[in-house]
């Protein structure tokens, strides 16, 4: 098979690893951003009411996550907005993009205990399902996840017994390979039809992404297995992909300048793709900690302080985890 088609499964099929929910922590899943501070989702609320006073959002627009997972990134989100502009959290629609219905039904229970019938959550299990006027959607290490194909010096990989093989012709995925300047590495599937979707599900909306990569591809493989909190490289020597199959997650670096140029192709303006630590600064994070520390107790501040200091200081794992953000006007 194809290994945009095993990486599917891996990842999507019936007992693939994002099939059922997770835990974050110790016993459960990798801890990302969005999950080191709620500061990361309160500086998102900051900047969707800065949309809303500048008129791009309308105050009935719909803020819409796209795999949310376990629902908290949005519940931040939610709970900043009742904290600096209460009367956006019963005018805007909440929603989230899962084809899951196990992890809807987690999401849903979260919302309920945690804001009881004040928000609405309303699920879709693609893009295609939702046809708005004017948005603003989310995404938190959404790219990555997308299967890809393998290329290595003009052939592509096929999968046989979980053995990678480069004895196949594509010429998309050589043409892909051309443009982006790879003689080896990984090929993402599926973002020009994510664009077109995105565009079609709202007339007017703002999108913004994080993830790990680079503007222009990486000379490489970066394919790896995150498994009981380790890493391991794809193509490790003595890897037994059989046991990591389905149960562990897989992951790739994203070559940035192809999502650009999918979502120009849809008819969508590309803006900025920038570091982490600078889009957070701003939009105004360290305005949320100030606010915070004229308002609560000093341990708390300091407690927060820490946490988003892993968000914004500089450093090689900061570099590399960029925002990439688009426009569409109606």
């Amino acid at each position: 098979m194809k290994f945009s088609e095993y990486m599917g499964e891996w990842l999507y099929g019936e007992d693939g690893y994002y099939a059922t929910y997770k835990n974050i922590g110790k016993e459960g899943d990798f801890y990302t951003a969005v999950s080191a501070s709620k500061f990361f989702g309160g500086t998102i609320a900051k900047h969707i009411i800065s949309l809303v006073d500048e008129g791009f959002l309308d105050k009935d627009g719909s803020v819409c996550e796209i795999g949310a997972h376990h629902g908290y990134f949005l519940a931040d989100v939610c709970e900043f907005l009742y904290t600096l502009r209460p009367e956006l959290l019963s005018s805007l629609n909440f929603v989230i993009i899962e084809r899951f219905d196990d992890l809807q039904r987690q999401q849903r229970e979260y919302f309920a205990e945690s804001f009881g019938d004040v928000v609405q959550l309303t699920h879709y299990k693609s893009l295609s399902e939702m046809k708005v006027k004017s948005a603003f959607f989310i995404a938190n290490e959404i790219f990555d996840a997308f299967p890809c194909e393998l290329y290595f010096k003009g052939h592509t990989a096929r999968v046989d017994g979980h053995q990678i093989n480069f004895d196949v012709e594509d010429e998309w995925v050589s043409e892909k390979a051309k443009k982006y300047h790879k003689e080896k590495g990984e090929i993402a599937v599926g973002y020009e039809e994510f664009a077109k979707e995105m565009a079609s599900a709202a007339e007017r909306f703002e999108f913004m992404s994080f993830d790990y990569g680079e503007l222009q591809a990486r000379p490489d493989f970066s394919l790896r297995i995150y498994a009981k909190h380790e890493v391991f490289p794809f193509f490790e020597d003595d890897l037994d992909r059989e046991t990591l199959f389905g149960t562990s997650d897989i992951t790739y670096d994203v070559t940035f300048e192809h999502v650009k140029d999918a979502y120009e192709e849809a008819g969508v303006k590309f803006i900025t793709c920038v570091p982490q630590m600078v889009s957070l600064v701003d939009m105004g994070i360290l305005e949320l900690l100030e606010m915070l520390r004229e308002n609560a107790d000093e341990k708390i501040y300091k407690q927060e302080l820490e946490k988003v200091k892993m968000l914004i200081m500089p450093n090689l794992m900061g570099e590399r985890f960029k925002m990439i953000k688009f426009r569409k006007n109606a």
